[in-house]
Parts: C-alpha cells; sequence; structure tokens
C-alpha cells in the first residue's frame, strides 16, 4: 500500500515554516474558527487576484494577514482602496488590530498552487485535459522548475467511468526533505461532475541552517 504524506505537513520545521504563526493555552478553538474565517474571506473576496495562500500571525493584540498573490494590483486596488475594505472585513472578523500585508508572487508558474488553479478553470470551460496538462507543464519547466508533476482524476472528457490521468516532467524528490517542492490540490466543478487536480513542483533544493560549532576550545577544556 502507499504511504502518501503531504508535503508541507512532511517538511515543517526543516525546510518549511508554519502558515500560522501564534500559540494559545486558552481560548484556541476560538482562535482557530477566527483563522479559517479570515481565510474564507480572503478566498472569496480575491478569487480572480491568483491568491495562492494566507499567513495568519498573531501578537498580544494584532493580527498579521500577509496575502501572496501574483496580481498585486487586484488586490491593492485604485489608491489602495481594495485593501483598505478587505482590511476593515478582516477586523470585524476579530477584535484585535489588523495589520494586512501583501507580497507578490513573482512567478506563478512556480507555484503549484496557482497551475492547478489555472488547468481547473480550463477543464471547466471544456478545454481537454491532456492538452491542459502538458502545456501547464511546459510553461513550470520553461520557468526553471527541476522538476513538475501534474495528476487528474475524475470523469475525465465527461466519460462515464472515472479514471486518473497523469504527466511528468524532471525530477519529484518527495522523500528529500531539503527537496523545496510546492503542492497544491484544486477541485475543478464542471457540468459532468467534479474533476480533482493535483500539482507538484520541485524548485531546486533548500539547505536548512547548520547551528554553529561549539567553541574548539571549550570542547577541549571539558
Amino acid at each position: 500500500m502507499g504511504h502518501k504524506v503531504h508535503p508541507y505537513g512532511f517538511r515543517l520545521g526543516v525546510s518549511r515554516t508554519w502558515n500560522a504563526k501564534w500559540y494559545a493555552d486558552k481560548g484556541y478553538t476560538d482562535l482557530l474558527k477566527e483563522d479559517i474565517s479570515i481565510r474564507q474571506l480572503v478566498t472569496r473576496r480575491l478569487a480572480n487576484a491568483s491568491v495562492s495562500q494566507v499567513e495568519i500571525e498573531r501578537g498580544i493584540n494584532h493580527v498579521t494577514v500577509t496575502v501572496h498573490t501574483a496580481k498585486p494590483g487586484i488586490v491593492i486596488g485604485k489608491g489602495g482602496a481594495n485593501v483598505e475594505a478587505l482590511r476593515q472585513q478582516i477586523g470585524r472578523l476579530t477584535s484585535r488590530k489588523v495589520k494586512l500585508e501583501i507580497k507578490e508572487i513573482r512567478q506563478p508558474e512556480l507555484d503549484a498552487y496557482l497551475v492547478a488553479i489555472n488547468i481547473a478553470q480550463q477543464l471547466s470551460r471544456r478545454i481537454a485535459f491532456k492538452k491542459a496538462m502538458k502545456q501547464a507543464v511546459q510553461r513550470t519547466m520553461k520557468a526553471g522548475a527541476k522538476g513538475v508533476k501534474i495528476a487528474v482524476a475524475g470523469r475525465l472528457g465527461g466519460s462515464e467511468m472515472a479514471r486518473r490521468e497523469w504527466e511528468k516532467e524532471g525530477r519529484i524528490p518527495l522523500g528529500t526533505l531539503r527537496a523545496d517542492i510546492s503542492y497544491g490540490q484544486v477541485h475543478a466543478h464542471t457540468t459532468y461532475g467534479r474533476i480533482g487536480v493535483k500539482v507538484w513542483v520541485y524548485r531546486g533544493d533548500v539547505m536548512p541552517e547548520r547551528k554553529a560549532p561549539r567553541e574548539a576550545a571549550g570542547v577541549a577544556g571539558a
């Protein structure tokens, strides 16, 4: 049997960090619900702004929400109107002071979630799944990825029986902890049912920071 592990959860604390940076002894469930509602609001409001991920960091009396997007112009709006409106809406969900940060994704072709959204949108428009997958693989490899794998599953092409198809190029070392692997999973809603799209993008290795060795003199004197 296969032993499948989420590429992000597998690398937490080694080559990846958490998307929610806070700690709570009491009121944990309330803060978790708040996090979920903030993420849902941002996803709903910025559905056409190519948002890849939302990071939430909490202090004693403030919340910092960082939105990673490939289209920062749409998020910010004319004169920052959109971003201010979004900040106020997030403020209604929490009693803390809200700080909103926008980070641009310079190469959306190397972000697996954005690649998966692009394929899902094409499948919804009835574009042939093989064509959509091949083009996405070519674009990602051209952008400088060391490997990419795309898998789609469901009633592909409207067939009666669901099946799974995949396209791969380059290396995808899922078992290597230092490998920088971007992963995205999206559902395409079509007239003949839901089609799942999974994308893995290998962007090279991230070398974890080594701890400074003990003083040689101190070791000798011990």
